[in-house]
């Protein structure tokens, strides 16, 4: 890349197929980035410092012109108005609570040592804050976002894949097939699950049947899904959302 690159920023929150949209946007070459940086964007020193770390990881497409990251937590800001971006393209996509919620509790109930997140009501409120800070954004940034349910890169793949294509101004279109890359799998790039291995979407997954999940703290994440949601549709420029 002769000229500093183009931006793609996904924000979202945990289980929201981040990391799968993530392997298939950069798998693509105009695209480079796939995994989460764990970065704040507040200045044009951040910019650099997203360029310098994945560069340590990964090397750079000849001819590509995106770099990407995605944010899917509150610890980190994305500051549109402090950067020096030349129409950055924000992808915003949500994933309806129940099934978030169980993944999250799933994912976190596996790890050695035993996690916040692990616990109904902790994941609960981080999915409901989550929300409420991404909507924030939105209205501060209306008109300026795609929004998309996350459910729909699983449920219609290639209408979806189309329309991300089209909105990014690739080059080519995107496939449902994705590449492997040196942190793909690894503990807080992102997924790291054996199902991110696959290298394509895997449209079956568990329903976490086993996962218990109080019905007060469901509707709590229902009404708030409902209200962020569409506050979230209503300021995108552009949106794809489940009939």
């Amino acid at each position: 890349m002769v000229k500093p690159p183009d931006r793609i920023f996904l924000l979202s929150h945990m289980r929201a197929f981040s990391s799968l949209i993530g392997h298939i946007l950069g798998s693509h070459p105009d695209i480079n980035g796939y995994y989460e940086m764990h970065i704040s964007y507040q200045n044009n020193n951040n910019l650099l410092e997203q360029e310098n770390l994945y560069q340590q990881q990964e090397s750079i497409k000849p001819g590509s012109y995106y770099l990407f990251d995605k944010l899917l937590h509150n610890d980190y800001e994305l500051d549109l108005s402090s950067l020096n971006l030349t129409k950055p393209k924000i992808l915003i996509t949500l994933r309806s609570p129940e099934q978030t919620i169980k993944s999250i509790i799933n994912l976190f109930q596996k790890k050695e040592v035993r996690a916040l997140y692990s616990e109904p009501e902790h994941a609960t409120k981080y999915y409901i804050q989550r929300l409420e800070e991404l909507s924030k954004f939105c209205v501060s940034n209306t008109k300026t976002y795609y929004y998309f349910d996350a459910e729909l890169i699983q449920s219609s793949t290639q209408d979806m894949l189309k329309i991300l294509t089209q909105w990014l101004q690739l080059n080519s279109p995107l496939a449902d097939q994705y590449r492997l890359f040196s942190q793909t799998g690894k503990t807080g790039t992102g997924d790291s699950s054996s199902i991110i291995q696959s290298g394509k979407i895997i449209k079956t997954g568990s329903n976490y049947s086993d996962i218990g999940l109080a019905e007060d703290l469901l509707k709590l994440a229902e009404k708030g899904y409902a209200k962020y949601r569409e506050l979230m549709i209503n300021h995108a420029i552009e949106q794809r959302i489940k009939h």
